[in-house]
């Protein structure tokens, strides 16, 4: 890969830019800095924004919370919050025995838990994990951004991370935390000296978003774009775009909503935005016009270079991995750097160093007898949107001599009554990909096979277990394999399986 290119800017008047507000973490006079060696939480602060109580001998001050007993830090708090397939209880004794410095527990769960353990008694852990987002929220002066959207989540928090780091301390998910756990969890670790706040949120229903979003209060949202994912609880895009838009009820007054000038529900989010009593809204996009915009598009090995405008400046920057729908994404993440007050050169210089994560396009040189394949994983999870960046994703993934482009595709499930349709549908975008064979897995990804042509046939199964040994069998040198489907078509396992037969030489970064 070549050295990413030098932002480039140009002044513009004023007004034509959104308003960017300066950072200030401190009174005046006072350094932020003034308690390097503070705790995340102090034992008052928690027992104060949880209204709990006390109980054992030996309790300090917090530096952490968590609630996976198997991953806890020495001093951290582990909150034991009851799943649907585990309670956090029946793991209370093994965090504290691994360094815990104290339990967030039931008030009546604590009879069954060990007499001598350090806890910090509430009526409920989860509502209490809650109080402390809040009040990690409200302790906060940390300019703060949220995401959301059908697909581009995690790939766009990962980017926006990158380029506010150079801007200030910047706090974001360690994963995919975008539900309500993961997103008051991030909350309750947010540091008191945060200037910059990361978060994604995340729905499969109506109603989720609202109270996730009122507790994050961000200064600016974006919504990356709005597909048919979990179509079966919605119904039509319409509805998920309605579900997508309660991202505009937490945001802060005067506030900036950062919307997709090239999707379809653009006109919808935009009403919807206004009638939540939004007045700045600002576009993004690869089209055209927007108030963020792509002009020139060079797709690279390994990473894409962009040159566009964010609110009238010019800038040139590259994305350390390929993909167009990651070039919109870091529009969106330009805009939002913009709006907070951060950076702007640097942020673009920051995000030659994005890689696409594991599950999400991250590209792996399998190393073969006689040369070597690319392998890109997209496993993670798939629905039409996803599966056509994919595929695209595919088609600009060069191949060396002799070599061909394989795409292995499973099921995209929750897609209701229209899953035979989207899944035919995918006809159109197999053959731009290029293509030259597709491996086909699950009884809803058949009605995509019956319909592609003998020569682009490789396999097809309803289990993608199945297709492991034909795989296996049919890589040669300079093929490039995409391997994608929801979660439950189980198609991470084959790619975990191509990379122990074929030991990978590197994982795609430069």
């Amino acid at each position: 890969m070549s050295p990413p290119a030098a932002p480039i800017f140009t002044a513009v008047p004023r007004a034509t830019a959104p308003r960017a507000t300066a950072i200030s973490l401190s009174a005046p006079g006072e350094p932020v800095d003034a308690e390097p060696d503070r705790p995340l939480w102090r034992l008052d602060e928690m027992v104060e924004a949880t209204g709990g109580e006390l109980r054992g001998t030996g309790v300090s001050d917090i530096s952490g919370i968590s609630i996976d007993s198997r991953s806890i830090a020495p001093g951290e708090a582990f909150v034991a919050i009851a799943g649907e397939r585990f309670d956090g209880h029946d793991f209370a004794g093994m965090a504290l025995a691994a360094g815990a410095g104290l339990a967030i527990v039931a008030r009546d769960r604590l009879d069954r838990l060990p007499a001598d353990g350090r806890y910090l008694v509430v009526d409920d852990p989860l509502e209490a994990l809650r109080d402390l987002g809040r009040a990690a929220r409200a302790r906060s002066r940390a300019r703060i951004v949220a995401v959301t959207g059908s697909v581009g989540k995690t790939s766009t928090k990962d980017m926006l991370k990158l380029a506010l780091d150079p801007s200030g301390r910047t706090h974001a998910p360690v994963a995919s935390f975008n539900n309500h756990w993961g997103v008051p969890l991030t909350l309750a670790r947010m540091p008191a000296d945060t200037e910059f706040g990361v978060f994604e949120i995340g729905m499969n229903h109506p109603g989720e978003i609202t109270p996730l979003v009122q507790m994050v209060r961000p200064h600016a949202v974006i919504v990356t774009t709005v597909e048919a994912v979990h179509l079966e609880f919605f119904g039509s895009l319409e509805r998920i775009a309605q579900a997508k838009a309660e991202i505009f009820l937490g945001l802060e007054p005067g506030g900036l909503a950062l919307l997709n000038r090239d999707n379809n529900q653009f006109d919808l989010l935009t009403y919807l935005a206004k009638a939540a009593g939004i007045r700045r809204i600002a576009t993004f996009g690869r089209a055209g016009p927007a108030d963020v915009e792509a002009e020139r598009i060079s797709a690279q090995t390994g990473c894409t270079s962009i040159s566009g405008h964010v609110f009238g400046k010019k800038i040139a920057y590259k994305v350390g991995a390929p993909g167009e729908h990651l070039v919109t994404n870091s529009l969106a993440v330009l805009a939002a750097v913009a709006e907070l007050g951060g950076d702007l050169a640097r942020a673009g210089m920051a995000l030659a160093a994005f890689r696409a994560p594991k599950g999400r396009g991250e590209q792996a040189s399998l190393r073969l007898a006689e040369g070597r394949a690319t392998l890109i994983d997209e496993s993670y999870n798939a629905n039409p949107a996803s599966m056509r960046a994919a595929l695209g994703l595919l088609r600009e993934t060069p191949i060396e001599r002799n070599g061909r482009r394989i795409a292995v595709i499973g099921d995209m499930l929750e897609l209701g009554d229209a899953e035979r349709q989207l899944h035919a549908a995918l006809r159109g975008p197999v053959a731009e990909s290029g293509a030259d064979l597709v491996y086909c897995a699950g009884p809803r990804m058949h009605a995509l096979w019956e319909m592609l042509p003998k020569h682009q046939r490789g396999a097809y199964s309803e289990e993608a277990a199945s297709l492991q040994s034909l795989l296996v069998e049919d890589i040669r040198p300079g093929d490039v394999i995409m391997i994608k489907g929801s979660l439950g078509t189980r198609m991470g396992p084959l790619v975990e399986a191509l990379k122990r037969e074929f030991p990978v030489e590197d994982d795609g970064a430069e």
